[in-house]
């Protein structure tokens, strides 16, 4: 199964200056609990804002830099060969950004895990639109941090290609 796992605004904003435009300690917590464990997709930019390989999860990244190395990180150069190498130990792929990966993902998707925040950012990167294809099967009722609202949402395609 592979799954994007994105927080994104009204807008699809994701990020501003490759950081969170938010700081929302309840997305950060809901991050870890369903990536723990699991292979995690990423771009060479999500992996650098991150600054280090997560924890108790297989971290790949993805770059077309073929020069590219990163301590405690597998790297690809191309986002089948990413999902390949994470399916090799883990039955759920996380692919957590940035927005090329987003887009070229979403093409092979079984699950969206959104966290949606209720309030618009200003941002430089974008989360793309998702369609009739994706059936909303949870809704989490609206949290609030700092002030900002926001709540989780899980789709699953409802037909088409799925990764698998």
């Amino acid at each position: 199964m592979i799954s994007l796992m994105v927080a994104h605004d009204p807008n699809h904003v994701i990020g501003k200056d490759n950081q969170l435009p938010w700081h929302i300690p309840g997305d950060l917590a809901y991050f870890k609990k369903h990536t723990i464990g699991k292979g995690m997709v990423m771009g060479r930019n999500t992996f650098e804002s991150i600054g280090r390989p997560l924890p108790k999860r297989r971290n790949v990244v993805v770059t077309r830099n073929k020069q590219y190395t990163a301590q405690g990180a597998d790297i690809t150069h191309n986002l089948s060969d990413a999902i390949e190498l994470a399916r090799e130990q883990h039955e759920e792929v996380m692919v957590i950004g940035g927005e090329q990966i987003f887009r070229e993902a979403l093409k092979v998707a079984d699950r969206l895990y959104i966290t949606l925040v209720h309030q618009a950012f200003e941002g430089d990167t974008f989360f793309p639109e998702y369609g009739r294809e994706w059936k909303l099967v949870s809704e989490s009722e609206r949290h609030y941090s700092n002030g900002i609202p926001y709540s989780y949402l899980v789709y699953e395609r409802s037909g088409g290609q799925t990764g698998d």
